[in-house]
């Protein structure tokens, strides 16, 4: 759900009604969760009921209450799971008892039954954004008019409001699943659409949004368009409004790596040549943001990782850097050198730092070739292992690494020549446990 969405359901919250009062429990525990989220000191979508919440809670309700209300936190706590956004985790044995729960009726019910209660993902996210938190916060007191809405939500000195990143994040998605399936679309046809959406921007502005989109997508390593390269300068703003859209669209994130992952069963680069796809410069490189994922991404495996155990992928890049190889050799009037190249790790097996043997033009000097694979662009974070690492020092003369990028539809590749750390930032992601 958008922003708006949330906006409606705080708006229209289902309350008691007693007499011309309703009821501000609902509201006053929500605008607790939010004072939580703000203060940081809930920073993992779990909400406990425990004094510190019932403290905020206190809070507000007295800002709320008339004197016939009653300081009842327990209630709201268990009854706002009406509400579709509100879900409470049941304790371990507790599950026959609470599903013939109606109601709470003490706290006591509560500390039996119930460990946690936990937001939508996406609503979380949505409280990380101090605009959003505003905007939800105004709702619970009041149905806004779409002028309001606008007014709350405007940024300083022309800056993208959050409806407007959330036009853009979607539309970018959009064309990602057409890329990821080789289907056909207008990058110019879609920015034209969503101007009028984006408040007439120039479609300069739009598509270095689009750029923006991409360096979010790549920090979490997750595929990105390769049309709209990586631009990292983006407001933290368009990164929260990425992490809440793929919170609520989880089953996006399954697709577009399902998808990234495949591989055509019938290859179609026979008829390729050297020239039209060796990519002569490498990426440049690019600002890491060491942060922590977001917890709903946790439990999904990265899609680096997946490509690192997608087999035959690797196979399927490694015998196309072969004949490039030996098309090259062959060009340079050493067919001679061609006939001898080697795909040494189906023949030898893996392990050895290197996958193809090679040669330079004049013979003199073997190279040792490491291929990694994406479907995704040329930007994509890849893996290394430490005999690859430790191989591209020992033998930096002869060592190439070859990345090749958007396999399945429009292979390509660059050349990182020498020890690999020369070139990229190297990330420890896995450590030997030993006694």
């Amino acid at each position: 759900m958008s922003l708006l969405d949330y906006e409606k359901r705080f708006s229209t919250l289902r309350v008691n009604s007693g007499g011309a009062n309703k009821s501000p429990h609902k509201v006053a525990m929500l605008q607790a969760v939010i004072d939580l989220v703000e203060s940081g000191e809930v920073t993992n979508n779990r909400f406990y009921f425990d004094d510190n919440l019932k403290s905020y809670f206190t809070q507000r309700f007295q800002e709320l209450a008339s004197s016939s209300d009653r300081n009842n936190p327990h209630l709201p706590y268990f009854h706002l799971r009406s509400e579709g956004f509100w879900h409470l985790k049941v304790r371990p044995g507790q599950h026959d008892s609470y599903e013939q729960l109606k109601t709470a009726t003490s706290p006591g019910v509560i500390n039996t039954h119930i460990d946690h209660a936990y937001l939508d993902d996406e609503l979380f996210e949505l409280l990380g954004n101090q605009i959003a938190r505003e905007l939800l916060r105004s709702a619970l007191l009041t149905s806004l008019d779409e002028k309001s809405i606008r007014d709350l939500l405007q940024t300083e000195r022309g800056g993208w409001d959050w409806l407007e990143c959330e036009f853009l994040v979607n539309d970018y998605v959009t064309m990602l699943e057409k890329h990821l399936v080789g289907a056909s679309y207008s990058k110019a046809a879609h920015r034209r659409a969503l101007q009028p959406r984006l408040n007439n921007r120039s479609e300069g502005s739009i598509e270095y949004k689009h750029q923006n989109v991409s360096a979010v997508l790549l920090e979490l390593e997750l595929p990105y368009i390769p049309g709209y390269k990586p631009a990292f300068n983006y407001q933290q703003q368009l990164k929260q409004v990425v992490l809440s859209y793929l919170a609520g669209h989880q089953k996006i994130i399954d697709d577009v790596t399902v998808v990234a992952d495949n591989v055509a069963d019938e290859p179609e680069y026979y008829d390729l040549d050297w020239d039209s796809v060796f990519d002569p410069e490498p990426p440049e490189c690019i600002p890491h943001v060491a942060e922590g994922r977001p917890s709903y991404l946790a439990k999904r495996i990265g899609f680096s990782e997946r490509e690192r155990r997608n087999r035959q992928l690797g196979e399927r890049a490694e015998e196309f850097v072969l004949r490039m190889e030996k098309q090259r050799l062959t060009a340079q009037g050493r067919s001679d050198l061609a006939a001898e190249v080697e795909w040494s790790s189906k023949k030898h097996g893996d392990g050895l730092g290197f996958d193809i043997r090679s040669f330079d033009a004049t013979g003199d000097q073997e190279r040792f070739l490491e291929v990694k694979a994406t479907n995704s662009g040329k930007y994509l974070p890849f893996f290394i292992s430490e005999n690859e690492r430790a191989f591209s020092n020992d033998f930096s003369d002869a060592f190439r690494l070859y990345r090749v990028y958007e396999f399945t539809n429009s292979p390509r590749f660059f050349i990182l020549p020498g020890a690999i750390e020369q070139h990229v930032h190297l990330l420890p992601q896995n450590y030997r446990a030993r006694f």
